[in-house]
Formats: C-alpha cells, sequence, structure tokens
C-alpha cells in the first residue's frame, strides 16, 4: 500500500469572476470559452431558512454555492458527507463593519456581525442547509489554504475510507483592509472526492511535496487570478480536469513546499 494520499475525484463546483460554475470554469479552461473578469455573482441558497438566508454573508454564500454544486452534480446527500472548509482569512466586509463600528462612538457588535466573524460560520450554515452531522474540519494556511484543505480531505478518506467533501473559498477586502490584503475577488472550489473509483469519476489525484516551482497559466489574465486569491490556486489542477490530461501538476502551497499532483484522468 502506498503512503501517499491519493483519492478519485467525483464531482466539482465552482465560482468565480466570470465562472457561474464547472461547466463554465471548465470550457474556458479547456480553451473551449473566452473568459471575462466580471464580479462574482453570490445568491444564497434556497436550503437555507430564510432568516439564516438574510444573515448569509458573502463567503457562507460561496461555500454553500459551491459545496451545493458539486453533491447535486454527483447525486449524493450532502448531509451524510465528512466536509473540510479552508479559507485565508473569512468574510473581508463583515471585518470591514466590524473595525467600522469598534473605530465609532457606538462600540456595540451585533451578534449578526459577531456569528460570522468566526473561521467556521461557513460550516456552521452548511450545517443549518444540509442537516449534516457528519465530521467537520475546518482550516486556515493564509495563502496556503487550498492545499492544506486537499491535504486534510486525503488524509481522512486515507483513514476513514468514505468520501469527503472539500471546500476551499477565499472572498475579497473592502478598503483599507484590502491594501494590506488585496484579495479582488471571491473564487471558491469544492471537489467532492472518494476513496474508490466509480462510473462517475472524473480522474484520479495523488499528492506530494516538492521544491518545484509551481505550475502557471497559460492565460495571462487567468493566471494573474491563481496568485491573487488563494483558493483559486487550484487552477491549475482544475485546467488538466477540464482537458482531462493525466500527468504531474505543481501547486503553490507554502513558501518552502509545494504539492505534487499526479492527476491521471
Amino acid at each position: 500500500m502506498t503512503n501517499t494520499p491519493a483519492a478519485w475525484i467525483r464531482s466539482i463546483g465552482l465560482i468565480g469572476p466570470g465562472m457561474t460554475d464547472w461547466p463554465a470554469c471548465a470550457a474556458i479552461l479547456a480553451g473551449d470559452a473566452a473568459w471575462s473578469s466580471e464580479r462574482t455573482v453570490l445568491n444564497a441558497p434556497e436550503e437555507l431558512p430564510p432568516a439564516e438566508r438574510r444573515r448569509a454573508v458573502r463567503v457562507v454564500k460561496l461555500a454553500l454555492g459551491i459545496g451545493l454544486q458539486a453533491t447535486s452534480a454527483a447525486g449524493m446527500d450532502p448531509s451524510e458527507l465528512a466536509t473540510v472548509f479552508s479559507s485565508s482569512g473569512g468574510d473581508g466586509v463583515n471585518c470591514h463593519l466590524i473595525c467600522e463600528t469598534l473605530a465609532s462612538d457606538d462600540r456595540q457588535i451585533s451578534p449578526t456581525r459577531f456569528h460570522n466573524s468566526v473561521h467556521n460560520a461557513a460550516a456552521g450554515y452548511w450545517s443549518i442547509a444540509t442537516g449534516a452531522t457528519a465530521p467537520s474540519a475546518v482550516l486556515c494556511a493564509f495563502d496556503g489554504s487550498f492545499g492544506a484543505g486537499l491535504l486534510e480531505a486525503l488524509a481522512q478518506i486515507r483513514f476513514d475510507g468514505q468520501p469527503c467533501l472539500l471546500l476551499a473559498y477565499d472572498a475579497d477586502y473592502p478598503e483599507p483592509l484590502r491594501a494590506a490584503r488585496p484579495i479582488p475577488d471571491a473564487f471558491g472550489v469544492a471537489l467532492l472526492l472518494t476513496p474508490e473509483r466509480d462510473a462517475h469519476s472524473c480522474g484520479r489525484l495523488a499528492v506530494n511535496l516538492t521544491d518545484d516551482a509551481a505550475d502557471t497559466l497559460a492565460d495571462p489574465a487567468l493566471d494573474t487570478l491563481r496568485c491573487s486569491i488563494p483558493a483559486a490556486r487550484s487552477l491549475p489542477l482544475l485546467a488538466a480536469i477540464a482537458a482531462r490530461r493525466s500527468g504531474r501538476v505543481v501547486l503553490d502551497y507554502l513558501d518552502h513546499a509545494r504539492l505534487a499532483v499526479d492527476y491521471g484522468a
């Protein structure tokens, strides 16, 4: 038995600038459609009760959107899936509004602002929307958050032998926070990973650490997107999946290590 973490990709969910879902993104990455960097559109899912739908902030809408895309495409019940939520920060607009309140004469923080400020907010809303009671991990590794989430999901699959849904997502910060954390827009990707292949699998991936430089994208605009949003560090892997191109893909992870992903279509 190999010690290399590996799994099969059952389905993908994606929302980002000019990309409403995975099929739209796949067409762009495969060169079948042009990309236009339009503002990411986020809507609270109908699965949330009305009160929670009103309170949902951008990262919550993003995480639930990509997760429900992936589970719907796979035809799997989201309430039964273990999950890994991974984000470099949290909701920047909510953080901005809390800072504005603390800098004002009235420093009372609303309960809604507070509960949306915690890093596991999206995981909580996910459990409300889907009724999920399966194990859920919530991670943050700054710019390496996609890689950390992928490793965690693969480790869970290796240990438990059960499918796992990885949700990696980031949203933008308004000024003046954007000057310190210049994330320009929201981007999220969900990978539904399984320990075994089935008729719906769209490829297998295995991961190791490497010192090699990360792969870039041929389109300069898309490569700028890759570099500017931590969750978008997944784009070289997604490009290989979209083109059904087997081989080795190196993804940005930490300053001293990258992820070498062996992908087989």
